[in-house]
């Protein structure tokens, strides 16, 4: 709100408005602002105002209609295309928000809250670099504008520059700008590089704010550090009422379709060389033509690499809908008559839950991307297994839970692994020493799974730890900490990025594959199998902890599978230490990776077209969703 004003006889009537406005008595002042503009129809400090009155109401298209008014007829104000701007980006119309904070800097190129905004659209456009451009610019014109910073850290964590992401948040929070999430979201980026500096303090502070119902991490980033299902729930609860504090109209109503095939649209940005196009893609070409049309709607990156052609091939339709609002994509789905719609994403990277919300289908369905409860009322069902979500655990889920006979997880076979491109010299690696390997996800290490590697380095002579080189920090960070336990800092060796047929190659390098707490190996974790590399896992109590032991058990080697670390690590010494055993591991487990369900994607689809119709069945019926397992 504006206290600025127009001059001579509207003076009066405009500065009483603003002061009711600022008590909160709005219906006293519209009235006033109306005055106002019928004595100075374009006046934009009126127009602004009464605007706002009619936003606080709900009556958004109303005060777009104002703004732009004003805007048109005052092109050197800047603060009603920002109004505008903010709205447009608040319904999704992100091409219509950019070009209104666009128009803003025109007539003030350094305002800073235009600017600010505007970095904000871009990174939900998938310009991250853009993004980045307008926050530094921000920045020039306000270096204290804290918000701004801990948005640039935002941006560089998509950039996949970590480091630079940690020393933005933390200079916002130096700068007092507290977003509701940016703990979370610092210790995220410290957790890429692995700097556990003050890891126990951030995961004990984010949980007693979960506990008290004020959001402290997002869900995703929050499993990285907490295992307990209850408080996943619950952080999911309170991040789902904080961007849905109003559930919009239901597009689906009710209605009846009555087709001669169940529609199913899947919904994700990672339709590319991703981990879940890896894993999906094999099932969408495997689908029941018969029985099920298959549509796909791309959110994200417009990647068109060899991947996405190949989804494109396999879907009845395929539409890019990255540039299109929650709400416009969730009419094309309406409009589609889909019967059931599976989220691919849930709350990672480019998620779009805000098209769910709007209802565009009778069934609502999260598979695959996101290995947690959503905590939103409009996700009907989760897919998960018994090994994921074990009996009784149903209780830490918002969705209904459908178990799968063997593995949630469906997987294409990977086609024969070749020898390493690379001897263990040239990797790095010693030629006769144990090699323990971990190609998780950097922010997945955690400093007590550290210890026990650290521990089996000390007790297994001449060993080394493989882990994967995503930045140099993490290099530096971990070789530190093992030079503070006690180990050579050149016993830790790493891995460049490298090609899938490559990176599979390479896994024979290795001896044994050690997974990480409290999320698993989950793709990681079938790759390493696939390439014939055992893997030794702690089970916990999340979804995302026991998703490698859910592996193991589909493959038949639960023997592998501890439930504490301190099993965890005695197992892993024994088959480091005993030859023959290891041995004879890998010896089962490459007579069974051919046949076992985990790999048979045709097994995995009929049980997945067999969860979809029950799902359906029971709607058909009237029914409201319920948990059910999917027998084999």
């Amino acid at each position: 709100m504006t206290n600025q004003g127009p001059p001579s006889d509207a003076a009066a009537d405009f500065q009483e408005a603003v002061r009711l406005h600022r008590l909160g008595r709005l219906d006293e002042a519209e009235p006033l602002y109306r005055s106002v503009l019928s004595q100075r129809p374009v006046d934009p400090y009126a127009l602004l105002n009464l605007g706002l009155i009619l936003k606080a109401r709900g009556h958004l298209e109303n005060a777009l209609g104002l703004w732009r008014t004003g805007a048109l007829n005052n092109p050197d104000q800047a603060d009603l295309p920002i109004a505008s701007g903010k709205v447009l980006a608040g319904q999704g119309k992100l091409g219509e928000a950019l070009a209104a904070f666009d128009q803003a800097l025109k007539a003030a190129p350094t305002n800073f809250d235009a600017l600010n905004c505007r970095g904000n659209v871009l990174a939900r456009l998938g310009r991250p670099l853009d993004a980045l451009a307008s926050y530094d610019r921000c920045l020039a014109a306000q270096p204290d504008y804290g918000l701004a910073m801990i948005n640039r850290g935002n941006v560089l964590g998509l950039l996949g520059r970590p480091e630079e992401a940690v020393a933005s948040y933390r200079e916002g929070r130096r700068l007092n700008a507290i977003t509701v999430e940016s703990l979370g979201q610092l210790l995220h980026q410290q957790l890429q590089i692995c700097d556990w500096t003050d890891y126990e303090d951030a995961r004990a502070e984010i949980a007693r704010r979960i506990g008290e119902g004020a959001p402290a991490d997002l869900p995703f980033s929050f499993l990285a550090h907490n295992d307990d299902p209850a408080a996943q729930l619950a952080c999911a609860r309170v991040h789902a009422k904080g961007r849905f504090p109003t559930r919009p109209p239901p597009l689906w109503r009710g209605e009846a379709y009555g087709h001669d095939k169940i529609r199913v649209a899947y919904v994700s940005a990672d339709f590319y060389t991703h981990a879940t196009a890896h894993l999906i893609a094999g099932l969408l070409e495997r689908h029941d033509a018969d029985r099920f049309e298959v549509t796909g709607y791309a959110l994200g990156p417009s990647v068109e690499d060899d991947k996405r052609q190949r989804i494109r091939a396999a879907l009845h339709e395929f539409h890019d809908v990255a540039t299109l609002s929650d709400l416009e994509v969730a009419r094309r789905i309406r409009a589609a008559e889909v019967d059931i719609v599976v989220d691919l994403k849930g709350y990672t990277t480019h998620c779009r839950p805000g098209i769910f919300a709007h209802r565009p289908a009778p069934v609502q369905i999260s598979y695959l991307g996101f290995p947690a409860t959503m905590g939103a009322d409009f996700m009907d069902y989760i897919l998960a297994d018994a090994h994921v979500i074990p009996a009784g655990a149903e209780r830490f889920y918002s969705e209904q839970v459908i178990r799968l006979p063997h593995s949630y997880q469906v997987n294409g076979r990977r086609g024969e692994v070749g020898p390493p491109a690379l001897t263990r010299g040239e990797a790095g690696l010693p030629a006769d020493g144990f090699v323990f390997a971990s190609f998780n996800a950097n922010y997945k290490l955690t400093p007590e799974v550290f210890d026990v590697w650290m521990r089996l380095l000390r007790q297994v002579e001449g060993s080394v730890l493989w882990l994967l080189h995503t930045n140099d920090a993490v290099v530096r960070n971990l070789r530190r900490e093992a030079q503070a336990r006690g180990v050579s800092p050149d016993r830790l060796v790493f891995a460049p990025r490298a090609a899938l047929d490559q990176h599979l190659a390479r896994h024979r390098l290795a001896d044994l594959f050690v997974d990480t707490l409290p999320i698993s190996a989950h793709t990681t974790a079938s790759d390493a199998l696939w390439a014939g590399l055992p893997l030794v896992t702690c089970v916990g109590r999340s979804f995302a902890s026991r998703v490698a032991a859910g592996v193991l058990r589909t493959v038949g080697l639960p023997e592998l599978i501890t439930d504490s670390l301190d099993a965890y690590e005695a197992l892993a010494l024994e088959l480091a230490t005993h030859p023959e055993r290891l041995a004879d591991l890998k010896a089962r487990l490459a007579a069974q990776i051919k046949v076992a369900p985990l790999f048979d994607t045709d097994l995995s689809r009929r049980h997945i077209e067999a969860a979809y119709t029950m799902a359906w069945e029971r709607q058909q019926r009237g029914e409201a969703p319920a948990a059910f397992d999917v027998e084999p």
